[in-house]
């Protein structure tokens, strides 16, 4: 089992709340210390929250009455009087579907349990281009997924490229055609499940975070069908006035031109570092007089542009980590030492650098992740 680190909060502002915000509140804040601490006693979570045990025997009623928790039998543990009976959310008794819709040609869909941990996959190939055949393909690999749960479903989470508003609108993704889709919309008609839909890259940060080891101050930067980046400070997202924070790939690095990038601009990031430019780049070396020279040329440039884009970033902010999340046979190695020796060359010299860069724990299933880290928080109120 994953064990996510606790991310515990203290509670509400209770002279401004409700009787219902503050139960609300309470009923998430179990949930939460349960998922991040595995089972425990009442008492145990009366100590870790620091509510009365008749609030907490209340709360823990409700939430098994609605199936988000369940009694695991007596503790092991040695104690005086009667053992105590575990309690735990209901981890492998719920399960969410999540969508990765960030690879260069395929769809991802997965169901995962409540750690999640990954049950079942269905992949479909990208055959169309076209924006609305695009959504329709979506729209169908979501119901093969739902068919795929062997346990009632919380929800649907969607990492798409682009940027997305708060109500799951792709406002522009340019790399899938699509300009204002109400992608959660269409597929929670399509479904009859709530869904969530986040940037690729501010659902990687999810994963990697609540599962993996992310620090409270990173960068994460998602390399795929297009480039992207979500922003972590202080253990709280950044989404920016436009939800358009971390929109890295269509940035231009340097003055010396480049190729044309689909959102019809020259000299963008992603036309060095995404998935299909990289590809074809190293294609194109591979016909050259000596190969592993051009590869390596191919590589190490894509590491100098993107920590050029970068620096400015971690600079104005002192994160602790750069996370680079996508093939590891593209991104380890040569690119991912350019990366790390521009960065050092672009900001203040200190050693050891304070700012790490390393590849996302597990990259192939860090989206799928965190669209699950997406429905437990819009459902349960884990986070």
């Amino acid at each position: 089992m994953i064990t996510p680190r606790p991310r515990i909060r203290t509670g509400p502002d209770r002279a401004g709340s409700l009787p219902s915000d503050v139960r609300a509140y309470n009923l998430s804040l179990v949930l939460r210390t349960l998922h991040a601490a595995g089972a425990m006693s009442r008492a145990d979570l009366s100590r870790a929250i620091g509510l009365t045990r008749v609030t907490i025997s209340d709360l823990v009623t409700e939430l098994i009455a609605r199936t988000h928790a369940v009694e695991l039998g007596p503790s092991e543990a040695i104690r005086p009087g009667k053992p105590s009976i575990l309690v735990d959310i209901n981890r492998h008794g719920l399960q969410i579907v999540g969508l990765d819709l960030t690879e260069n040609n395929v769809l991802r869909a997965a169901v995962m349990d409540l750690d999640g941990t990954i049950l079942a996959r269905t992949d479909c190939a990208i055959t169309s281009e076209s924006g609305a055949e695009l959504t329709a393909l979506v729209t169908g690999l979501a119901r093969d997924a739902v068919a795929l749960a062997t346990e009632p479903l919380l929800g649907i989470g969607v990492g798409s490229p682009g940027i997305v508003d708060a109500d799951g609108v792709v406002i522009t993704a340019p790399n899938l055609g699509w300009v204002n889709v109400p992608l959660g919309a269409t597929i929670q008609a399509a479904t009859g499940l709530p869904t969530l839909v986040h940037n690729d890259a501010d659902a990687a940060l999810h994963g990697e975070y609540t599962f993996g080891t992310g620090s409270d101050d990173m960068i994460l930067v998602r390399v795929g069908r297009g480039v992207g980046s979500s922003i972590m400070v202080g253990g709280v997202r950044a989404s920016g006035v436009h939800h358009a924070a971390g929109e890295i790939g269509h940035v231009t690095v340097g003055t010396d031109g480049g190729a044309t990038c689909q959102c019809g601009r020259t000299g963008c990031l992603e036309t060095w570092l995404a998935v299909p430019a990289l590809e074809t780049a190293l294609a194109a070396a591979a016909q050259s007089p000596d190969p592993e020279a051009a590869a390596h040329a191919v590589l190490r440039t894509a590491g100098e542009r993107l920590a050029i884009s970068l620096a400015p970033i971690v600079a104005a902010i002192d994160v602790a980590e750069v996370v680079l999340c996508g093939p590891a046979a593209l991104l380890d190695g040569t690119l991912i030492e350019s990366v790390r020796e521009t960065l050092a060359q672009r900001v203040l010299p200190l050693y050891p650098p304070p700012t790490t860069v390393r590849l996302a724990d597990e990259p192939e299933k860090t989206v799928l992740r965190g669209t699950a880290v997406m429905v437990l928080s819009s459902q349960l109120g884990v986070d």
